[in-house]
């Protein structure tokens, strides 16, 4: 008698079905996994701008006036590719005590609808998120479910 070689259908449809079980839990949690890498770029881009208005501050007395704006220039591109940032200054003259750092998400990065912010005062803020996601006005959010 010969003996076949080989994979019968039955076993093949198995393993078809382990990879789709597989795939199906890997892909969401993968996407996830790629939009925290994006937004550690506004965490650290946030941070760093607001140690250099402090620094700034030491030097000046003062955020900025409206000759500076903020004080110091906001990252552009290439430096930065997921956000945008701008800066405001509160309204205390041509020398002003506060300041907000705004970053906002580019939608055609995958970073739409995310908005965080920090101030003078350390007070970190996600003013805005994708659907889906949970806002938390007390810290920059980084997971779906609202954590910090």
């Amino acid at each position: 008698m010969k003996r076949n070689k080989g994979f019968s259908l039955i076993e093949l449809m198995v393993v078809v079905a382990i990879i789709g079980i597989l795939s199906a839990i890997a892909v969401p949690m993968y996407g996830d996994y790629v939009m925290r890498g994006k937004l550690t770029e506004a965490f650290s881009t946030l941070a760093d701008m607001r140690v250099r208005m402090e620094q700034y501050y030491q030097d000046n007395r003062n955020y900025g006036s409206t000759a500076t704006a903020c004080g110091l220039a906001m990252p552009t591109a290439p430096n930065v590719k997921y956000f945008t940032y701008t800066c405001n200054w509160g309204a205390g003259g041509t020398a002003s005590q506060s300041y907000t750092i705004t970053a906002t998400g580019v939608a055609s990065q995958g970073a739409g609808s995310f908005v965080y912010t920090v101030n003078e005062s350390n007070a970190k803020a996600t003013t805005g998120t994708p659907a889906g996601w949970t806002a938390n006005a007390g810290c920059w959010v980084s997971k779906k479910d609202g954590s910090c």
